[in-house]
Parts: C-alpha cells; structure tokens; sequence
C-alpha cells in the first residue's frame, strides 16, 4: 500500500497498481482489477521479464517509511520502480492527488512496459482519451480526469482509450510515470523532471522518518511496530483525523464465498481502539484528531437509527452508507457479490458506547463545554436503553442478542465516564451512572458466565464462546490472573485456538445468518497474545506471536483474516489487526521485562510452545 493520506492505492508485486479510489479511500475506484481483472483496470509499470528465462521479483518498503519498491532480477539486468504518493498535511481535502512511479536499471538493460487501463466508478463508467504530446495523455472520466505525465524515454501510446509505452533502460538511466487525479477540465502540474520527481522522493522519505521519530516504542519487534504505525497512519484521513477499517472493499473472508463487505469507512469500535494503540505508541496528536472528529460526531447526531451514535460513518462524518451491489465485478478469485457501502452502518450495536468513552477518556483534556454536554447525554441515554438486545461486535445478520460483549462495553462505557466527570469536575448524574454500571457488572457475572463451561460465553442465551470477550482483562473488566478469567482463557485455548491462529466464534453452533464459513480472526490472534502475556502465560504468548508475525505478507501487512491454506482473507490492510499487533507486542515486552527483571520469581514459564 501507498497514500497521501487521504486516500490510498495498492501495488502488486508485479507492478500492477490494481486498487485506487480517488479522490478519497471511500471514493469509486479508478483501479479495481483486484476485484476483476477484465472490467476492474489497472496500471502496470514493470521490467518485461517474457525474455528473461530464471527472472525473478522482489517488493520491499524503503525502511520505516511507505515508500514501496517492486525490484526486478533478471540475467540481463537488475531494475525497480518505486511508488509513493507524497502525504497530504495541514490541509482540508483535496480534489488533486499523485502516485508517482519511477524506474530505474542499477545493472545491464532491461526491457520496461507501462499500461494505463483506467474504469472509472466501480468499471461502470467508459472514459476517452485525449493527447497533447507523445509524453503526456489525459484519460477523461465522469467528473474525474487522470493525466498520465511521462519523462524520456517514455514515450506513450494509444490503446483504444487507454495508453501504453515499451522502452529500455540502461545501467543508470531513470524514468518516471506520474498518475494525477483531478476534477474534470483542470489542469495537471507542468510535465514533471527527474529532478522535481527526486526532490519529492526524498520529501516523502523524510515526511515517514520524522513522523516515526515520534514513537516512543523501543522494545524487541520495532520493525513489525513500526510497519503497523505506518500502516494505521496510512489509513487515517488527514483532514478529519478518522482512520477507516481497511483500503479495500469486497474482498472474502471466504474464496467464492459471500461475506464480501466494503471497509473504506470509520468505524467507532476500531477507529477508538486505533487512538489507544496511537497513544501507547506516543502518536498524540492523531489521537487528538479522532477524538475531536468523534465528539463532532456525538454532538452532530443525526444517525439512521436515532440513537446518538452510529456504528460507522463516512470519513468526513458523513452517516448515509447505502450498501449496493455491484453485479458487473467478478469479484475477487470470484467472490461476489461485490458490496459497496455496509449496511450494517443501520445496526444497534451498543458497545461502541464503550469504545468511545474509553477513546475520550485517553485523553488530557475534555475539550469544550458544548462537547461534554453532548457526551453526558448520550450516556444519560445509555442508562435508559443499555439492556437491550443488539447485533453486537461481529455485526451478524442473525438477529438481534443480549450479547456479553455489549454489557462489557456498558460496563467500560459508565465506568470511563464518571472518571472524565470527576477527572474533569462536570457535572454529571455519577450516581446514576454508577448504578448502571454496577447492574452491567451483575449481569455479566450472572448470565454471560456458564457454569458448565467454566467460561464466560457469547451471549446470555448461549453457551457458545467468543474471542471479543479477551478484552475482559484490557478494559479492566476482570484481572488477567482472576480464577474465571483463566478458565475461560483455558475453554477458548481448547475450542477457538488453532495452532495459535484464533477463531472469532464458531458461526455453526452460533448462526450468523450467513452461509458459508470464514478463517482465523487476525484481531483475536493478537488479542489472545497479549491476553495470554498479561495471565502469565509468556513462554506460550511469545510462541504464538512469533508464529502469528510470519502469517504476514512480504512486506510485513495483514488482512482482517488468515485461511486455511496459511491465505490472506477479507478486506486489506486491515487496521483491526495492526492496532492489536501493537497492543500485544507492547503487552509482551511489558510482561517480558518484569519476568527477566526477576527471573527467581518463575515469571517467564507457564505454557510451552505445546499448548499453542
């Protein structure tokens, strides 16, 4: 993945740019081969390796920034071509945005093909073509132009409506396509220079290093910390300071299968749990951002539902999320349907209550008087409609639960919440609150744990378990090393871990309403990590997250899941994942620490890589 920030465009490593959105991460696509390789489009920028019998690719990211490299190692030669859009800072949106590709031979000669096969608007939208010079090419879209802006030797050519070059490189010589997205009729910037394209190389590569200098981590996974930093950063829209949950789109959590589900959206649940591992990293200020990004939307209202919150929003704020299909993708590996928009943004899920009282309360200060009002009535209105069944977490299509996950989050909610009234001094019903949040501790206790399991289970009418509830010891809910909490950390050990990949629930004895089945949750991999750091378990914690990092791809990202094949499934890059990457990394150093601290203290054992 590359971005500026304010949206974002996957490379394969062939080269073949085969998802962007412009001008936003939730936009339609420009490029979306990733979803059908015939209607999708795509721009490819590459060494042709047709001729070059043993050649072989590499792809890497330029050390702790996010520019990507895609090198080419063939008997006759050794070429790359970076990719980088230079990050957009300090402003509102923006209609303009760049993703510059330059290439380059280090050794011998190698043959270059360039192709630019735009679809606009999802592939439902047909574009023309127009030229000025053999180096410059305008592809006009339905409110969108891109211009394709070349340096010598390239030299392009039609294809119909799109455009094409083939060249050679010699050892030393560089080329650069620039892919500009703007408005229809306005114009691109001058023809771009080597020299403009070095200085903004360079630019970028510094933007990433001095923003990772703010990161206060230090401890023995930088490199994977680091990358994960980068990665939520990426997926954070810089004007409004809302992450969403992933760049993409309809990609399975199945292969043929139909939870297809769109990310490109700000979710209050991974979006809040996103501040906390920005926060622990030493990410103040986009901390900052999203929480006034979330009381604009607790004071703003407005929801489908007509309650105060909605469970996810456009990144401007913007709540309408009308969920279609399109039927003309393929989807990928066949996967449809192809979903854009999420229904579920029209589901009760109340523990986002707690999410976003817990994200509020990570902060130094409570903002204006005007905001509090605003969060004090809205858990005014959680004391009123609390214990009520809701779709819960997952989002399921199954109908509506007491789901313990939920009363978890009330409990956090209310709990968060008289802490920032007496924190702060305002003024609030704390007696009130208080009183529900003792019932929401009764009732977990009471009806979300199962005798018989020994473990407390999904939903009260249920004895199924679920990987949501290893946020029991984070939120404070119950003491890592707490009698109950042990024992259902040993049920979920025995019924949701496989060989330390972790399932999020088991969708045949808890229907979903969905067919089909899906892989080990990422998140709940991670979770399970720093739930099993935190009760002492280290030996076992480190092995599983040591095992966990090498189901990454080659450039260190994650997806929402992993398959059975070892495959990555669902939307991509997922930050779900990378947030609870860092959270067990830093959960692991922390325990690591202590236990080599005092190491008469028999801190370090408590399961071996067997019972992983």
């Amino acid at each position: 993945m590359v971005g500026d920030l304010q949206t974002a465009a996957l490379v394969t490593s062939e080269g073949t740019i085969d998802w962007w959105c412009a001008p936003r991460f939730d936009s339609p696509s420009v490029f979306a081969s990733i979803l059908d390789p015939e209607r999708g489009g795509h721009c490819r920028f590459a060494a042709d390796l047709t001729e070059q019998s043993g050649a072989t690719t590499r792809q890497l990211y330029l050390a702790d920034t996010a520019v990507l490299v895609n090198r080419f190692l063939a008997p006759g030669g050794v070429g790359e071509v970076v990719d980088f859009m230079t990050p957009v800072e300090g402003a509102g949106p923006v209609d303009r945005h760049r993703i510059v590709r330059v290439a380059r031979v280090v050794r011998g000669s190698l043959p270059f093909t360039f192709s630019c096969r735009p679809r606009f608007d999802y592939g439902r939208a047909p574009h023309t073509l127009s030229r000025s010079d053999d180096r410059s090419a305008v592809l006009h879209g339905p409110g969108t132009d891109l211009h394709v802006q070349a340096t010598a030797p390239v030299v392009l050519t039609a294809d119909g409506d799109d455009v094409m070059a083939r060249f050679t490189l010699g050892m030393g010589q560089v080329a650069a396509v620039v892919l500009t997205s703007v408005p229809s009729g306005e114009p691109a910037a001058g023809p771009p220079s080597l020299d403009d394209v070095t200085r903004e190389l360079e630019s970028c590569w510094a933007f990433w290093l001095s923003w990772l200098r703010s990161s206060t981590y230090r401890g023995r996974w930088r490199d994977m910390v680091n990358r994960s930093a980068i990665t939520l950063k990426l997926l954070t829209y810089a004007p409004t300071g809302a992450p969403i949950a992933a760049a993409t789109m309809g990609l399975p959590e199945q292969i043929g299968g139909e939870r297809n589900w769109d990310y490109r959206y700000t979710w209050i649940r991974d979006a809040s749990l996103s501040v906390r591992a920005l926060i622990d990293l030493g990410f103040e200020a986009e901390a900052h951002a999203f929480r006034r990004w979330l009381r604009d939307r607790i004071e703003a209202g407005g929801t489908g539902t007509g309650n105060p919150l909605q469970i996810m929003y456009r990144v401007d704020g913007d709540p309408q999320l009308t969920e279609q299909v399109l039927d003309h993708l393929a989807g990928y590996m066949g996967s449809a349907p192809v979903r854009a928009g999420n229904a579920a943004a029209d589901q009760v899920q109340l523990d986002i209550y707690g999410e976003a009282a817990d994200a509020l309360a990570q902060g130094h200060d409570m903002g204006a008087v005007r905001g509090w009002k605003a969060i004090r009535a809205v858990l005014d209105w959680l004391a009123d409609n609390w214990d009520r069944p809701d779709e819960g977490i997952w989002e399921t299509r199954g109908g509506q639960k007491d789901f313990t996950y939920s009363r978890l989050m009330t409990w956090v909610a209310f709990d968060r919440g008289i802490r920032l009234a007496t924190t702060f001094s305002r003024p609030a019903d704390v007696d009130r609150w208080a009183e529900v949040r003792d019932a929401a501790f009764e009732q977990i206790v009471e009806r979300g744990w199962n005798e018989e399991r020994q473990a407390f289970v999904q939903h009260y009418e249920s004895d199924v378990l679920d990987a949501s509830l290893l946020l029991m010891p984070r939120v404070g809910f119950l003491d890592p090393r707490d009698p109950a909490w042990l024992s259902t950390l040993d049920a979920m050990d025995r019924e949701l871990v496989s060989d330390s990949l972790v399932y999020r629930y088991d969708p045949t004895a808890s229907p979903d309403g969905l067919r089909g089945s899906e892989g080990t949750f990422n998140l709940c991999s991670f979770l399970y990590v720093e739930a099993l750091a935190r009760s002492g378990r280290l030996q076992q914690a480190r092995y599983a997250f040591d095992k966990m990092l090498t189901y990454a791809n080659h450039v260190g990202l994650f997806a929402e899941e992993i398959g059975p094949s070892g495959e990555q499934l669902g939307n991509f890059p997922q930050a779900f994942t990378h947030l609870a990457l860092i959270a067990a990394a830093m959960a692991l150093d922390e325990q690591l620490d202590r236990a080599e601290s005092r190491p008469e203290s028999g801190a370090g054992t408590g399961g071996g890589p067997g019972r992983a």
